[in-house]
């Protein structure tokens, strides 16, 4: 019996639910990256970067190509990009209605008039 495609698009999402691997997509979302130029931009050890590239590797959102002894990486496919961008979009949206909701609450309220 196949996967449902509920469970399926859950695992994608749970590839996506590492800040190192957005991070990694946002920079291969400009142009192609060698992992050392991702480095400094990612901010985690060398070492940790490549695990995050496997698995990124793995779930078919990244490509590699070699040239030397350089590694090259690139997104598989522009909605990767386009994906991203809806994200942000998103927690843009989501985003502002909290700050709407804060300033509400920081409004002062004034005092209650008791009768009496």
């Amino acid at each position: 019996m196949s996967t449902p495609l509920y469970q399926l698009k859950a695992e994608f999402f749970k590839t996506l639910g590492h800040p190192a691997r957005i991070r990694v997509l946002e920079l291969l979302s400009e142009r192609e990256h060698a992992v050392a130029e991702m480095v400094a931009e990612v901010g985690i050890e060398p070492a940790n970067l490549s695990q995050q590239l496997a698995v990124l590797r793995r779930a078919g959102l990244v490509t590699t190509r070699k040239a030397g002894s350089t590694v090259y990486y690139t997104l598989t496919s522009p909605q990767v990009a386009e994906l991203l961008v809806v994200a942000r979009q998103i927690l843009s949206g989501v985003l502002s209605g909290q700050i709407e909701l804060l300033a509400d609450l920081h409004t002062p309220v004034p005092p209650v008039q008791r009768s009496g």
